[in-house]
């Protein structure tokens, strides 16, 4: 098919390089340069889809992200399927394949169009709710059918090719929209020497500049635009993102970016030096200030047959001649409320098609646009609008009529012309999405006609989003707002020539949002308002008859605003119209709220990297190839893999888990055995409320914990139930390392973030996991003091290195934190030093401890070992509901501290003061060879009829060479006051297994071990 209404000349395309596509089976051919809608226009395609309701033939309407109907699903029968992609964002290129996600057999005769002719009258909103509520036996059925004709693309039945990218950035001054505002903002941000990033979602920077009239500093908008653009590109401290869409605001200026790196190439992302390219990215940028730079969308007339293709936005029907060089019909009426619609009547002239007439709304229309309009000749017919457009696939003609915008009525016979493209508009809404997305309510403003964004700390917003339209004030907007972002965040004062353009003199706009019909609202041809969504007028108006007043009630009751365009065109004629039928003022109404995101992100680039392999990453410490190497057997600790045992060979046999676990426990209480205990979540503190933090979030005191000391603590939520354990050691007056379990290293800082952030902002402290930063190595066992004696520094005696301090010195001439901690009972030393240096410290330690039998040891015998003294596992021996109390640990609680911590109210609740409550104790077998069952539960009577009343279970049980017993940790009802009794264990045999309940502490209850 050849480009029938391709111009000859004009536009920004490239027309020496063609591309061949294909739109619903049919080869076209368009060029670099085209967006999939333009080219489209360009081969003179009228129907890109059929709607979603009422199955009605849709064309393209609007030139970008606010399009609503030219929504396709990109990609061949055989290949990967994208769906619900806007050909006006999408880039023509070579092999393109795109396809009309509604209308069977084919969009051009779909069957379900008999809807579209009957469906106002007997479809109305509710009609699903209300029709198909009986009888409840046939919903089945009904559902068949329902989600047959509803929904838009089709979902990609085989898995995604490509890879996207997640990228963190920081800088000082976001500017979000590269239009007349944004430029200018980035320029005047940028040669201030502040970090500068300047995104936009189009294919090319310059927003409305590239398809204006205007001149600015005697030379043509666009290519003013182009000078600007080279000279951000020239600067070091600027960054330039064109095809990036900023989709989220969230607090403190962080803003979710989308950058489409690879979806103008090809359906998937090409090979580049042999490594397949991120198809896109979502960069996550903190910035010192925004500014909002976004722009407005213009806005349609709501009128009977507004949906016919071949109805345009005004202002699309000169982006579509002046940037890509195609006009999209030959006969054209324009019907606008504002000075605005004149320039599409008059590029159009100069394309040299024909206008047939201007309708104004407005009775005495004269601004510059205006008068130019009458000098070509123009018909121009005032105080009138296009009242309806008649056609099926394409427009054939309108009835034009004389009209009262404040009365509602048409005061005049129609006149019908012939035409077969309508462009209108209606007014501009500032594009306020992302300042609305923290919850702001945006303000109106009779001024402008439209609503403009509230308030938001560190953000500025600029010309069209700010209801600012003339040209030199949108140009003074951004250069005041870059210019004073970054002055605000540490930029040099700049002072600049602002660029010569002058304000072009344009007559009031008129409020018109829906076009009085000679019929009722109801009883009239379908007047759209959400096209994606087949709102009508009509639909609006019976919402609020059936009851709904709120416009958050009207928009859920039609579905006003719910597609993938959010509303973008037609949310404000709803509301409008809802107002005038309420007889309410638009800011009585007010507006709907706008979320995240502006426009839809793939599931892929939410996700990123993590997927497959890496939807859960394995995390390996800086020993972990030693560990290979030398057998172990691992196991998942939250996303780490540590080693589990070390299995050796006795007698040509590989030991088993037991064999293995029995040996390194005895290495460990009787010589000397290694544990790699990197995984410890540990978190820097620090801050001159340090101290006074550790108190909150703690049970226990730390307020006189001084430099060099260790000291153990509890956590609870504020329900006052056990939440984590772990030591803290004092690095420094106002400096604390913090280590966690495992597992709960992440969700500690969150915890910790969240009540800093939350409850207590006023606190000056700070907080950084450097778990990855240390390699912990854990050395314990009787020989332990012996063996790191020779190859550190530090003065490991008795008296000099106590139990629960620290010190600072050289571990194999590696600089080392050695802590004196022990979670075996053991004397123990754990010895911090920076990663790169582990495997270094290792093979030193294992050099040396040939002499002492110096054993590995992985997660299972530290188990085994930490349960013989009683310590608990958070998650293993707690399950949320155990206090320090429960635990027996009253020790670690300072009830008698000046101010609360964390869970202390919680504590005085009847509930946890009940005497039955179940308590942390030991079990051990009456015959030592049974290794009791974790999770077993504990039965007082054996033989009472069932149901058998429990009274706790077991959450660890091991065997024990030590004791050469298996033993167990159980919660127990009123276990502290139980011991010695006998309780019966239930197994899965459904035998009964009879235990004693001892101390928790079965080995060293003294603590004799851990203090030589």
């Amino acid at each position: 098919m050849s480009q029938v209404n391709r111009l000859k000349q004009g536009g920004r395309v490239d027309r020496s390089r063609k591309i061949n596509f294909t739109f619903n089976g049919k080869t076209l051919e368009g060029f670099v340069g085209d967006t999939l809608a333009s080219a489209l226009i360009a081969n003179g395609i009228d129907v890109v889809n059929r709607s979603f309701k009422y199955s009605r033939p849709r064309g393209i309407v609007a030139a970008g992200a606010e399009e609503p109907n030219a929504v396709v699903q990109l990609g061949g029968a055989e290949q990967e399927q994208i769906p619900n992609v806007r050909a006006t964002q999408q880039a023509l290129y070579q092999g393109l394949e795109a396809a009309s996600t509604n209308g069977w057999p084919n969009v051009d005769r779909d069957l379900m169009g008999v809807v579209g002719k009957i469906g106002g009258r007997f479809m109305p909103p509710g009609f699903y709710y209300k029709t198909f509520k009986q009888p409840a036996s046939m919903w089945k059925t009904y559902e068949k059918y329902i989600r047959k004709g509803a929904g838009l693309g089709r979902s990609p039945t085989v898995a995604d090719p490509d890879i996207y990218d997640h990228f963190n950035q920081h800088c000082d001054v976001l500017v979000i929209g590269a239009g007349p505002a944004g430029l200018a903002a980035a320029l005047a941000a940028g040669r201030s020497g502040v970090r500068v990033m300047l995104v936009d979602e189009q294919e090319e920077m310059g927003g409305s500049l590239l398809d204006s009239r205007e001149i600015i500093d005697e030379k043509g908008a666009a290519l003013w635009a182009r000078d600007v653009l080279q000279t951000l590109q020239a600067l070091d401290n600027v960054q330039l993102l064109a095809k990036t869409t900023a989709n989220g605001y969230h607090d403190h200026n962080f803003v979710t970016l989308l950058e489409r790196r690879t979806d103008h190439l090809s359906i998937t992302a090409p090979v580049k030096n042999g490594h397949k390219q991120a198809r896109q990215r979502m960069h996550r940028v903190r910035a010192g200030r925004v500014v909002l730079a976004t722009g407005a969308h213009e806005r349609p007339l709501v009128y009977s047959g507004n949906d016919i293709p071949g109805n345009y936005l005004a202002g699309a029907v000169s982006t579509y001649i002046h940037r890509y060089g195609v006009v999209p019909g030959n006969k054209l009426v324009v019907s606008t409320s504002n000075d605005d619609g004149y320039r599409a009547a008059l590029d159009w002239l100069e394309s040299g098609r024909e206008v047939v007439a201007i309708a104004d709304a407005r009775p005495s229309p004269d601004g510059e646009w205006v008068k130019q309009a009458r000098l070509k000749g123009i018909t121009l017919m005032t105080g009138s609008a296009v009242i309806e457009a008649q056609g099926t696939t394409r427009v054939r003609s309108v009835d034009i009529a004389r009209i009262n915008s404040e009365s509602f009525e048409v005061v005049g016979s129609p006149t019908r012309l012939v035409c077969d493209t309508v462009a209108s508009s209606g007014g501009y809404s500032p594009v306020i999405h992302l300042a609305s997305h923290t919850g702001g309510r945006p303000q109106w403003r009779d001024d402008i006609l439209g609503f403009v964004a509230p308030q938001v700390k560190g953000m500025m917003v600029v010309g069209g989003a700010q209801g600012i339209y003339s040209l030199p004030d949108v140009l003074s907007s951004g250069f005041e707002a870059g210019k004073r972002a970054a002055e605000e965040t540490g930029g040099a004062p700049q002072t600049m020539a602002l660029p010569q353009t002058r304000a072009r003199r344009d007559g009031p706009a008129l409020a018109l949002y829906q076009v009085p019909h000679m019929k009722t609202t109801m009883r009239a041809p379908k007047q759209f308002v959400d096209l994606q969504n087949d709102v009508t007028a009509a639909s609006i108006e019976l919402a609020t008859r059936e009851g709904f007043e709120s416009i958050e009630h009207i928009k859920r009751y039609t579905v006003m605003g719910f597609g993938t365009d959010q509303g973008k065109l037609g949310n404000i004629n709803g509301l409008a119209i809802a107002a005038r039928v309420l007889n309410r003022t638009i800011p009585e109404v007010g507006t709907t709220m706008f979320r995240p995101n502006y426009t839809p992100v793939a599931f892929g680039a939410v996700t990123g990297r993590h997927c497959n392999e890496l939807f859960q990453p394995e995390r390996y410490t800086a020993l972990h190839q030693w560990h290979v190497e030398n057998g172990a057997m691992f196991e998942d600790v939250g996303q780490w893999k540590r080693p589990w045992y070390f299995p050796q060979r006795q007698n040509g046999q590989l030991e088993t888990m037991h064999q293995a676990v029995v040996r390194e426990c005895r290495a460990v209480r009787e010589s000397v055995g290694v544990l790699d205990a990197s995984t410890l979540g540990k978190i820097d503190i620090q801050g001159p409320d340090a101290r006074e933090f550790l108190e909150r979030v703690y049970t226990n005191k730390w307020a006189k914990l001084p430099v060099g000391r260790v000291r153990y603590g509890l956590m609870c939520r504020d329900d006052g139930m056990v939440f984590d354990d772990g030591t803290t050691s004092c690095l420094g007056q106002n400096h604390f390392l913090m280590t966690t379990s495992t597992g709960n290293a992440a969700t500690v800082l969150e915890w910790l973030e969240l009540w800093h952030q939350t409850e207590w902002p006023e606190l000056q402290v700070y907080f950084n996991s450097v778990t990855d930063h240390w390699a912990t190595i854990t050395v314990t066992g009787p020989k332990a003091r012996d063996l790191l004696a020779e190859f550190c520094d530090i003065d490991l005696a008795r008296d000099s290195f106590k139990f629960m301090d620290w010190r600072e010195g050289k571990v194999a001439d590696v600089p080392a934190r050695v802590f004196r901690i022990s979670f075996t009972g053991e004397l123990a030393y754990e010895i911090n030093v920076q990663a790169n240096y582990a495997l270094h410290v290792w093979q030193v330690l294992f050099a040396h401890g040939k002499k002492y039998n110096l054993t590995p040891y992985g997660t299972e015998t530290m188990h085994v070992l930490r349960a013989e003294k009683g310590f608990i596992i958070g998650g293993q021996d707690t399950d949320g509901s155990m206090t320090p109390h429960d635990l027996g640990m009253e020790w670690c609680v300072g009830n008698d501290k000046p101010f609360s911590w964390i869970g202390k109210r919680s504590h005085t609740r009847s509930d946890v003061l009940r005497e039955d409550r179940k308590q942390l104790v030991g079990l051990l077998p009456k015959d030592p060879s049974v290794v009791l069952e974790e999770g077993a539960q504990v039965v007082l009577d054996p033989h009472h009829a069932i149901p058998v009343p429990m009274y706790g279970h077991v959450t660890s049980s091991y065997y024990s060479p030590t004791l050469d017993s298996g033993f167990a940790l159980a919660v127990l009802t009123r276990g502290h006051h139980r011991m010695g009794e006998t309780v019966w264990l239930s197994s899965t045999d459904g035998k009964f297994i009879e235990a004693e309940i001892v101390s928790s502490v079965f080995v060293d209850p003294k603590g004799e071990r851990q203090n030589v």
